[in-house]
């Protein structure tokens, strides 16, 4: 079991819901690192996929700024165990989330290119359509870190507001 200190009582504290959200992170970057060590490989080589080899041994790029995400998420999620959420590093990690997210995105957005051409050639819709959901994710992801990086930003510049004038 994992366990956090809690700073406002002087003792450890299991949090329930942060301990869900530690776990769901887990769970993610164990799946994600399987389908790496042994998914990707496995179906690289695969008769019948040709044109697809790429995009699969490209899929390592953005599993890099997947798993520094996770990581900042991670230390998010003990900030807020700590009493530290409205600080200002849960800004960077936002940050880099937001980031990661943005990377993600992009590198996708490059491929989409390549992924149509081969789409297109092997008459395989799906594969183009799960490149723009995972953009569409990411996305969506950056402008929720840059929004969250926003508004804790503001509460962070009130507080010290709050603690000049006291």
């Amino acid at each position: 079991m994992l366990y956090f200190r809690n700073t406002t009582k002087g003792g450890t504290m299991k949090h329930s819901s942060t301990l869900f959200l530690q776990s769901v992170i887990f769970l993610l970057g164990i799946v994600v690192l399987y389908v790496c060590a042994f998914g990707i490989p496995w179906l690289v080589g695969t008769p019948g996929l040709g044109g697809y080899d790429p995009i699969l041994l490209s899929l390592y790029i953005p599993a890099v700024p997947f798993f520094f995400a996770l990581f900042q998420a991670t230390k998010l999620i003990n900030y807020i165990d700590t009493n530290r959420a409205f600080s200002l590093l849960s800004v960077k990690a936002f940050r880099n989330i937001k980031v990661c997210a943005v990377a993600i995105a992009g590198f996708f957005v490059l491929a989409m290119p390549y992924i149509f051409y081969v789409a297109d050639k092997d008459d395989s819709p799906g594969s183009l359509l799960v490149g723009l959901v995972i953009i569409f994710a990411a996305s969506v992801i950056a402008t929720f870190a840059a929004v969250l990086q926003k508004l804790v930003q503001n509460a962070v510049d009130i507080k010290s507001e709050n603690d000049l004038t006291v």
